[in-house]
């Protein structure tokens, strides 16, 4: 088993711990990337959209005669060639882009992160964490006495502290998230992964379903 560092809310180091058999898992490049990929696919927001010939409004009269003017045949001013007229392959806010992966290669994906965090030595404890009232400061001066440099960090509470996420809201490098709600695309997005120790207690429960 794995031992990770485990420090107090002051950055103190406390002790160690073992992470369990649920960061032993061997790194699948494939699994991992379709857990990316799609999660990615299903968090974009479409907002570019452009209307085709069939949408513009006008052009429904022939602009001129077919033959006899001189002049190119068109049967339309709508068409793409025309300025104002409809666009040909342009972006659209109703495509599809969603992309369906089973739970299990969820889970697994997310598990092979982890392992690869605990394996290079990425992954720190925290006995508990929370604050009575939302402090930049307070939030800034742990970070500076933990080993992680300037590197981007994810901060994995029990719960949702509401106090805590509003404290690292104004620090780029941190993000805070819980152990109900992680993901693969967090976990790869960052460095370091900071887990609350009764955070890790929920994320065994979580694979153990």
């Amino acid at each position: 088993m794995t031992e990770v560092a485990v420090y107090n809310q002051e950055g103190l180091k406390t002790g160690e711990a073992k992470l369990s058999a649920l960061f032993e898992a061997k790194l699948n490049r494939d699994v991992v990337q379709q857990a990316v990929v799609a999660q990615k696919a299903n968090e974009r927001h479409l907002i570019a959209h452009t209307k085709t010939r069939g949408e513009v409004s006008g052009g429904g009269r022939k602009p001129w005669a077919q033959k006899g003017t001189g002049r190119a045949r068109h049967g339309s001013i709508r068409s793409p060639l025309w300025k104002g007229g409809g666009v040909a392959f342009g972006p659209r806010n109703d495509r599809v882009y969603k992309q369906k992966v089973n739970k299990k290669v969820k889970k697994l994906a997310l598990q092979q992160v982890l392992s690869e965090k605990a394996r290079a030595n990425l992954i720190l404890v925290i006995d508990s964490f929370s604050m009575e009232k939302p402090k930049t400061r307070v939030m800034e001066q742990l970070l500076q006495k933990l080993p992680l440099g300037s590197a981007r960090t994810l901060l994995v509470l029990a719960k949702n502290e509401k106090a805590v996420v509003a404290a690292s809201r104004n620090i780029a490098r941190i993000a805070v998230t819980t152990a109900q709600d992680l993901n693969t695309v967090d976990i790869v997005s960052v460095k370091f992964v900071i887990f609350e120790k009764d955070a890790l207690s929920v994320l065994e429960k979580m694979f153990a379903k």
